[in-house]
């Protein structure tokens, strides 16, 4: 038996031999067929310029190195600050000087004019502005009426009448005197100014119709000392000087 197995032995190790000897051959020429066929392929690819795939089982992943990214210092800049601008002064215009009015003037009269607009527009006492101008213009003092184009004069608003002639003492009753309305006036005041009376006043003004249409700078006919002054502790004979009266008397016949 021992001799047996010993033969077997010798015959499986023989076959294994040829099996080895067969197979060998066999990887060997698929080998070169594969190589043969990658040759083949890589040289048409080299001559027609196309990139040859890459063959992964032959080649190693390499690692593609990335960039790693370091912050370096950048140094400070210089910002540039806003410098201020002047701003080149706006010219203001300075008002200008009234011009001083050099007095008397001449105004012209407009529409709707009259002495007492005038004389308010100017600063000016009525009278005053009605006395100046009576001559000049040929007034009528009891109705002293302007038209559209007149000259009239303006005097200075500080100007004063001069002062009126003191009636003298012991006059007759009955002398006339011409009086200018003042502001303030009515005819019982001028009346008791004048020791006259308010019938006697319109009878010696007929052309007074309403007697209490007087106005300032208005002439009225006075006929003096008709009635008796009641004395009195302030007043116990006429003043010697009235004002608003006019220097001309006229006797009473």
């Amino acid at each position: 038996m021992g001799e047996k197995d010993s033969v077997q032995d010798v015959i499986k190790k023989y076959r294994k031999k040829q099996q080895r000897s067969q197979t060998t051959p066999k990887i060997i020429f698929i080998i070169a067929a594969i190589l043969l066929i990658i040759g083949a392929i890589v040289l048409v690819f080299w001559f027609t310029g196309a990139q040859p795939p890459a063959i992964n089982f032959l080649n190693t992943d390499t690692p593609t190195p990335t960039s790693t990214y370091t912050s370096s210092p950048v140094p400070p800049t210089d910002t540039p600050s806003a410098t201020p601008t002047a701003v080149p002064p706006t010219n203001t215009s300075e008002p200008s000087p009234t011009p001083t009015i050099s007095w008397p003037v001449i105004y012209t009269a407009e529409e709707g004019d009259n002495f007492f607009s005038i004389a308010d527009k100017f600063g000016i006492d009525i009278i005053v502005l009605i006395e100046v101008n009576r001559d000049r213009m040929n007034l009528d003092p009891n109705n002293p009426v302007i038209r559209v184009g007149d000259e009239i004069l303006i005097p200075s608003p500080d100007t004063q009448l001069p002062t009126p002639t003191p009636l003298p003492t012991g006059l007759p009753a009955g002398y006339r005197i011409e009086y200018m309305v003042q502001v303030g006036d009515t005819l019982e005041t001028i009346a008791q100014k004048f020791l006259s009376t308010v019938d006697d006043i319109l009878k010696q003004n007929k052309d007074l119709e309403d007697p209490n249409a007087i106005y300032p700078g208005q002439i009225l006919t006075i006929r003096i000392n008709l009635v008796t002054a009641v004395p009195t502790e302030q007043n116990t004979k006429q003043p010697a000087s009235t004002p608003g009266t006019i220097a001309t008397l006229t006797p009473t016949p």
